[in-house]
C-alpha cells in the first residue's frame, strides 16, 4: 500500500530508506546504532526494507590516514574498496542484535540504465527481501567513473525504490526537513507537505548537510523525490536523528505525495 500519510508508513509494504555519508561516518559513525533499531522495528512488524548507504569513502579516510575526502577519482575508488568493507562490517555487527542478515548490493548507473543487468538487479534484490534479507545498496565506487556517478546516492535510492515497486522512500540527512530557503538563514520556514507535481515555486532550494564529507544535497534530495513519487512511492525526507519517528509515522520532515498512478521509468528514460 502506498501510503497517502505519513500515518500510513507503519503500514508499508516495501521501504527504501536512504542516509547519507555525513549521518554515518566520522563523528555520526554512532548514528549506525539507532539507524539500525528503526530499521529493525519495520523490519520486525513485517515491512520489506532497503538501505541504500553512502558512507563508503569517508568511513575509509581514517584508516587510510587521508586529511580529508579525496578528490583524484584512482584514490577515490580505493578509498571505496576499504570503506565499503568497514561500513558492511558496522551495519552487520549492529543487525546481529536482531538476528538480521544484511547482503550487500552494489550498483553502478549503467547497471541500472541497461535492461539486462536491471532485470538481473531487480530480480536479486526481490529474492532478498523474500528471503527476509535486509539488502544494503551502495553505488559500486570501486568500478565507477565521474560520468556515471549519482551524487551521493539521492538518485540511486530513488531509482531502487522505483525498480522494487517500493511504496515509500525515506531520504536521511543532517537536516530534519526542506526548508523555503537554506535553514540556517533567516526566515527559512520547514515545507511539511508537497502535493505531487508541486513545482515548489519560490522555494531557495540549498545545499544539505556536512560540508566536504557527502556530495550530495537540498536540490538532488528533490529531484530524487519526483522521481520517486512519479513512479508511486511517497517520500519523506528528514534528519537521521528522527528516522524511528518518521519510520513509525510522526510528524516530521517533508512529505511529497505520490502519484496516483505510478510508472516505471526504464533505459535512457531512467537515468535522463
Amino acid at each position: 500500500m502506498t501510503p497517502r500519510t505519513r500515518a500510513d508508513i507503519p503500514h508499508a509494504r516495501r521501504i527504501v530508506v536512504k542516509v547519507g555519508s555525513s549521518s554515518i561516518s566520522g563523528d555520526n559513525a554512532g548514528q549506525i546504532g539507532p539507524l539500525v533499531d528503526a530499521l529493525a522495528d519495520a523490519h520486525e512488524r513485517g515491512t520489506e526494507v532497503v538501505l541504500v548507504s553512502s558512507g563508503a569513502i569517508s568511513t575509509a579516510i581514517p584508516f587510510l590516514d587521508l586529511a580529508s575526502r579525496p578528490t583524484d577519482l584512482a584514490t577515490q575508488q580505493a578509498a571505496a574498496a576499504v570503506g565499503q568493507n568497514v561500513l558492511m562490517w558496522r551495519y552487520q555487527t549492529s543487525l546481529d542484535r536482531y538476528g538480521i542478515i544484511a547482503g550487500q548490493v552494489l550498483l553502478t548507473a549503467g547497471d541500472l540504465e541497461h535492461a539486462t543487468p536491471r532485470s538481473n538487479a531487480q530480480r536479486a534484490m526481490d529474492r532478498l527481501l523474500a528471503l527476509r534479507v535486509l539488502p544494503i545498496v551502495n553505488e559500486n565506487d570501486t568500478v565507477a567513473t565521474h560520468e556515471i556517478r549519482f551524487g551521493d546516492n539521492d538518485r540511486l535510492a530513488a531509482l531502487v525504490a522505483e525498480l522494487i515497486g517500493a511504496d515509500l522512500l525515506v531520504l536521511l540527512s543532517d537536516v530534519d526537513a526542506l526548508y523555503t530557503r537554506p535553514p540556517h538563514l533567516e526566515g527559512a520556514e520547514r515545507i511539511a507537505h508537497v502535493p505531487f507535481g508541486d513545482a515548489l515555486t519560490g522555494v531557495e532550494i540549498g545545499s544539505i548537510g556536512r560540508a566536504g564529507v557527502g556530495t550530495g544535497g537540498a536540490e538532488t534530495k528533490v529531484s530524487a523525490a519526483r522521481i520517486a513519487a512519479e513512479s508511486g512511492a511517497a517520500v519523506l525526507i528528514t534528519a537521521t536523528t528522527l528516522v524511528a519517528e518518521a519510520l513509525s509515522g510522526r510528524e516530521v520532515g517533508t512529505w511529497f505525495d505520490a502519484a496516483r498512478e505510478g510508472h516505471t521509468a526504464t533505459g535512457d528514460a531512467a537515468l535522463a
